[in-house]
């Protein structure tokens, strides 16, 4: 399980460290694999979940047109990587652009998986989320 955020910065080369505490034995012997996040970040799961992802893909519920065009947008964007003698791990241009990462970065713990935000985008979507929560906490006391 993932949990925790971590600030770190893109070096030259587009190298993330991957925080240590999330260096498993796992992530460190079969890498990573990174694809677009819906929210405008970059998703990295270790490829046993990877593999949970796909399964779910295949057999899924949703309405084959729409399912094709979600396998289109995750897998048709995704990237093996692996994790360095450093512990970091590259992230390709395409993923860095599509998330606006360019140097300041936040690696999130998001239980099964890792959410790599940029810094900037991460603070305001944490404070509309902030918001929302205790929007959601003064009604529910209003009860």
């Amino acid at each position: 399980m993932f949990n925790g955020q971590f600030e770190y910065r893109v070096d030259e080369k587009g190298r993330v460290p991957i925080p240590p505490k999330f260096r498993t034995e796992e992530l460190k012997k079969e890498g990573v694999v990174l694809c677009p996040g819906i929210e405008k970040c970059i998703n990295v799961y270790p490829v046993s979940e990877w593999k949970k992802l796909a399964s779910s893909m295949t057999a899924s519920s949703i309405i084959p047109s729409k399912i094709r065009q979600l396998n289109r947008f995750i897998f048709a964007s995704s990237f093996d990587t692996e994790i360095d003698s450093q512990g970091r791990i590259m992230v390709p241009s395409k993923l860095r652009q599509y998330a606006g990462l360019n140097e300041a970065v936040v690696m999130a713990g998001v239980n099964a998986y890792i959410e790599l935000w940029s810094k900037e985008q991460w603070d305001k979507d944490t404070a509309n989320i902030r918001e929302e929560a205790f929007h959601t906490i003064d009604t529910w006391e209003q009860r």
